[in-house]
């Protein structure tokens, strides 16, 4: 088996390395070709140098009859057509899909223009089964296809619905389509049941008898999507199509005049302008149906592509695009209903209004799918890299034979692997979503869309989709790692900083035997809540014990929903609406609370006054071009990661007991404060201790970019309760640091050395031992009153 990847490897090597050999002029634009020139190898004098070799992509279009597809590839993009046997074409243009294992066969570079699985929408049957699936559970929300039965599965059925509107004296006119039918050929009209055949495989729908006219005429739309990318999902909606009229004035369907299906272009919207119509309204409600419609075919979709190209995974290339038309009819409400979805529209030209709209939107999925020559060097060094990386990997031994610290520094990286390959993903598509915005030409963006509400909604519907469409299929769920689906950048950075501070705790450990830091207060206050209603000021001593034995695991939790807080667990006979305006309500006032309980907080000085302190603090603000280098001797180069967060420890587990009191919670990590929270004291670890220092200069707010990048709102009051967290941290760190200088003059003059000025220098490179005293430190807060 390695002989066949070394030999793989090897092939890629020689393959790179003569792709490396060319050179990029100019990009691939409908105006500009794109081309590259090969460097002259060095030879002896005798020999003949060779001229410059321009390279353009290269397109198969052997499968496809359309001579608008040649004419936008070839003239405006500058590509060259390669011969019909060549399997090395950057772009494969078909009229029919590919069957998936010849799209499995592709290599990292190479693109062609249908999704393998798209079927489970483009055949008629297939599509009325899907929807039938998704009617069942969200019928508010898939009611925008007609009546649909699938013969000669539900033949009997569609024979009781006729006998029912028999025995009401109604009757209906019903559309008969082939399962697999195109063109229109096999369409037809009926209104005697006894005329369908049972054994034949055909979809009845009903007939829309009272359809939106033009003029007195009939007419359907046919609406361009393209779809670049299944994985994640990413639709387009093309800004024009055709509307094709009838030829004769609309009359209500009988027996005598269903023998005359004509028709003819026109444009839409300006009549709709001219009539009153809302075109802003129509066309979301048209593209709500698209989106759910996709949906609906995404669960097959996702996992066939995924079976096919389980190799281009890491890659930012999706390999397959696809243009879909979709037929809409609109009733007199101007409500859009599906009829059937195309994955091979037609692109003949035989008239000017074709020719315009085909030939842009054709030359504008092209620009949108973003074809590179670099794609071919980048695709193969990816598939070079996922080769060496199997060969290199390390043995791996039996779990057994592991300690528990190599078991936990396992789970570690492999959390920072997931970590690393989500930040990845989510700079490729806000890279992708940049160059998307620029280079849309006349298409728009409908999923995903700018509102997160939105997308919520649609992402539910796809939870919907894989639980219903794959029900007894085995195929598994569509992501293995859905709890880091919802982290924002700024998040997993600092989650993989957490991971990092782990891993270099436990090599501070495993190399040493540290010391405890005299210096550190504990993480954990003693507090007995109802001696402390009777006693409002009675002061509050932290145990020092727990912090020196353990220290607790950095934690960030993300929930697809959102608990509710602790007040609000009784069942309420209430609507939603007021439920959450009472939990706003409440947690609003919470959080003014928690930024006045924070006000009240001080950094206590052992055996010193609250006015003592004070003056220290003051003292060291006033002579703090002295005290700045020590200070940050001390910070940055004495104190090790360990003790740095310990040293944040400090406000961090006594604003958590706070927390706790304040929210009536036990458990505060899934509090949205103490989030916001957490991620303020990440920062402020940030870089070796770099983040909390920036806090004593001029850009001391810099912490707060952690809030302007993400898109999380972020109240006045909970970026107040910010600020009085990080300016709590600077005075812990400056008691710290002085308590660590009068612990060492206390030495000094214990062992008869009377202090001068060389030995107060050096005071902030002191380190504590373990047998002199340990500090008290603590944070006082006066009780506040809370109402039940």
């Amino acid at each position: 088996m390695q002989s066949n990847e070394l030999s793989s490897s090897s092939l890629l090597d020689d393959s790179i390395q003569q792709d490396e050999e060319y050179e990029i002029e100019s990009e691939s634009t409908p105006s500009k070709q794109r081309s590259y020139t090969i460097s002259e190898p060095s030879t002896n004098p005798t020999t003949r140098k060779k001229g410059k070799k321009k390279r353009t992509i290269s397109v198969n279009l052997s499968a496809t009859k359309y001579d608008i597809v040649k004419e936008v590839t070839l003239e405006r993009f500058g590509m060259t057509q390669s011969k019909d046997e060549d399997l090395s074409s950057f772009l494969f243009w078909c009229d029919t899909a590919l069957p998936a294992e010849r799209v499995a066969e592709f290599k990292p570079y190479q693109r062609v223009n249908h999704f393998p699985g798209m079927g489970e929408i483009c055949r008629k049957d297939s599509l009325a089964r899907n929807l039938q699936k998704m009617v069942k559970d969200l019928p508010d929300d898939y009611g925008f296809f007609p009546r649909t039965w699938i013969l000669p599965a539900e033949y009997n059925s569609y024979q009781s619905y006729c006998r029912d509107l028999k025995k009401r004296k109604k009757t209906k006119t019903f559309i008969c389509k082939p399962s697999n039918g195109a063109m229109g050929n096999g369409i037809s009209l009926t209104r005697n049941s006894e005329n369908v055949p049972w054994n034949e495989n055909y979809v009845i729908q009903e007939y829309m008898e009272k359809p939106l006219l033009i003029d007195g005429l009939k007419f359907d739309l046919r609406i361009y999507v393209l779809v670049t990318s299944c994985d994640p999902l990413r639709i387009f909606l093309f800004d024009d199509g055709l509307v094709r009229l009838s030829t004769q004035p609309y009359t209500v369907p009988s027996d005598h005049n269903m023998r005359y299906p004509f028709r003819s272009i026109k444009f839409l919207n300006v009549w709709l302008k001219e009539n009153g119509y809302s075109v802003v309204e129509l066309w979301n409600n048209i593209a709500d149906v698209i989106i759910k419609t996709i949906i609906a075919a995404q669960p097959h979709l996702l996992h066939i592509y995924r079976t096919c190209r389980g190799n281009s995974l890491g890659t930012s290339i999706s390999s397959c695009f696809e243009i879909l038309g979709f037929d809409v009819i609109l009733d007199r409400k101007l409500r859009p209903w599906l009829l059937e979805v195309n994955r091979s529209p037609s692109f003949g030209t035989d008239g000017k209004i074709d020719y315009d709209i085909k030939s842009r939107l054709i030359t504008d999925t092209l620009r949108l799918i973003n074809i590179k020559l670099s794609d071919r060097r980048k695709g193969l060094a990816a598939q070079k890299a996922e080769v060496r990386k199997r060969l290199l990997r390390p043995t791996q031994r039996s779990r057994k034979e592991k300690t528990d610290k190599e078991k936990k520094k396992d789970l570690i990286e492999r959390r920072m692997e997931n970590l690393r390959d989500r930040l990845n993903q989510i700079r490729v598509q806000n890279a992708r979503e940049e160059y998307e915005n620029k280079n849309l030409g006349g298409f728009r963006r409908i999923y995903p869309t700018e509102d997160l509400k939105v997308n919520e909604k649609y992402e539910s519907m796809i939870d919907v989709a894989h639980k219903v469409i794959l029900a007894g299929s085995g195929i598994i769920n569509k992501d293995g790692c859905t709890s880091l689906k919802y982290l924002q950048e700024e998040e997993i950075l600092d989650m993989l900083e957490q991971c990092e501070m782990e891993i270099d705790s436990d090599k501070n450990q495993g190399s040493r035997n540290l010391k405890p830091l005299s210096s550190m207060p504990s993480s954990q206050i003693e507090r007995d809540v109802n001696n402390t209603s009777q006693n409002a000021n009675k002061s509050i001593t932290p145990d020092s014990s727990n912090l020196i034995n353990k220290q607790d695991k950095p934690k960030l939790v993300r929930t697809a929903k959102k608990p509710n807080p602790p007040y609000l667990s009784k069942a309420c006979a209430i609507d939603d609406d007021y439920i959450r305006a009472a939990i706003k309500q409440r947690e609003e006032e919470l959080t003014n609370r928690t930024f006045a309980a924070l006000n009240e907080m001080k950094i206590k000085f052992p055996g010193k006054s609250d006015d003592e302190a004070k003056v220290i603090l003051q003292s060291l603000q006033d002579n703090w071009k002295f005290h700045k280098p020590r200070v940050a001797s001390y910070w940055l180069v004495k104190l090790d990661t360990v003790k740095r967060k310990k040293v944040i420890d400090i406000v961090k587990t006594n604003i958590g007991s706070v927390l706790q009191y304040i929210w009536r919670s036990p458990d505060i990590d899934n509090l949205r404060l103490n989030r916001i929270f957490n991620r303020v004291f990440n920062r402020l670890l940030w870089s070796h201790g770099q983040g909390l220092w920036n806090c004593f200069s001029s850009i001391g707010n810099s912490w707060e970019i952690i809030f302007n990048k993400s898109t999380e709102n972020i109240s006045t009051v909970e970026m107040n309760c910010c600020r009085r967290i990080v300016q709590l941290c600077r005075d812990c760190l400056l008691i710290v640091y002085q308590f660590a200088c009068e612990a060492k003059l206390a030495a000094d003059t214990t062992a008869q050395h009377p202090p001068n000025r060389a030995t107060i220098s050096t005071y902030s490179t002191w380190q504590p031992s373990q047998s002199e005293t340990k500090i008290l430190l603590y944070l006082f807060f006066q009780r506040f009153p809370v109402s039940e």
